[in-house]
Order: structure tokens, then C-alpha cells, then sequence
């Protein structure tokens, strides 16, 4: 069986990053994907709104290079959750349990003003703290 989907748009709202009680990071998001075809009536495209969830490093991930407005790709999985609304109502919510978030578009595009340089656009980020960089003696380590 196999239950994969991979999904495309821009974020609706920025990130919501919480904890649950044993501290692990959850964010959620959603997103909005338009359809491949127009409607008949009008020749617009069709929106859906889909929520997104993801949790632990990806939750982190998210909540700290994510904004509102960002092309965003998303590979994860469909999770469909019953629940008990307040006046005790039966209900059904549908939403995709994000493994794998990637940017979409550039830097340049997600900015308004235009990189001076390529390299600047598509930087490295800096090493974490307690990582050394090894100096490379030319030798192999296997």
C-alpha cells in the first residue's frame, strides 16, 4: 500500500510552531495549490487550501525559513483524523503529515529587492557551533 503525495504552493499564513507536553516541535501551515485547469464558467483556476502538520526538525525547520507568501514543495503523507466537535458532533478533518519541505523558487524571487551577486543568493549557511572545519591533507579517511 502506499499513501505519498506531493503538493506545491505558496504558505497562506506563516508557520505556527508549538511543543506537546514531552517538548517535541509540531508546526502548522497551510497551503494554497492551485488546480491544473480552469473552471468552465469563468476560465479561472480553482484554489484548495490544504493543511500541512510536521513535526520534530522539519516542524523547526519551517517555522524558521518560512513566511507567509513563500513556493514551497511539500512531500508527505495523507492522514485523515476523526474527531468529536464540542456540541459532541462527529466530525472528519483532512490534512498532510509533511516528511520533506523544500523551497521553490530563488531567493531572488522570494525578495523584493534583487541580489547583488549569485553566490550571496546561494549561500552556505555557517557552521554550528562546536563543528570545526578538518583541513584536507589530500589524503582519503578510508
Amino acid at each position: 500500500m502506499l499513501n505519498h503525495i506531493v503538493l506545491m504552493g505558496r504558505l497562506t499564513r506563516d508557520p505556527e510552531l508549538r511543543h506537546t507536553q514531552q517538548g517535541t516541535s509540531v508546526a502548522s501551515f497551510s497551503l494554497a495549490v492551485e488546480r491544473d485547469y480552469s473552471s468552465k464558467d469563468g476560465g479561472q483556476k480553482q484554489t484548495d487550501y490544504i493543511d500541512i502538520v510536521a513535526w520534530r526538525s522539519t516542524a523547526d525547520f519551517v517555522s524558521r525559513y518560512f513566511t507567509k507568501g513563500q513556493l514551497v514543495a511539500v512531500s508527505g503523507r495523507l492522514q485523515i483524523r476523526d474527531w468529536t466537535d464540542r456540541d459532541g458532533g462527529k466530525r472528519r478533518s483532512a490534512e498532510v503529515v509533511a516528511e520533506n519541505v523544500y523551497f521553490a523558487e530563488g531567493k531572488r524571487n522570494r525578495d523584493s529587492a534583487p541580489d547583488s551577486d549569485y553566490s550571496e543568493a546561494y549561500s552556505v549557511p555557517p557552521i554550528e557551533q562546536g563543528f570545526t572545519a578538518l583541513e584536507d591533507d589530500g589524503e582519503l579517511p578510508f
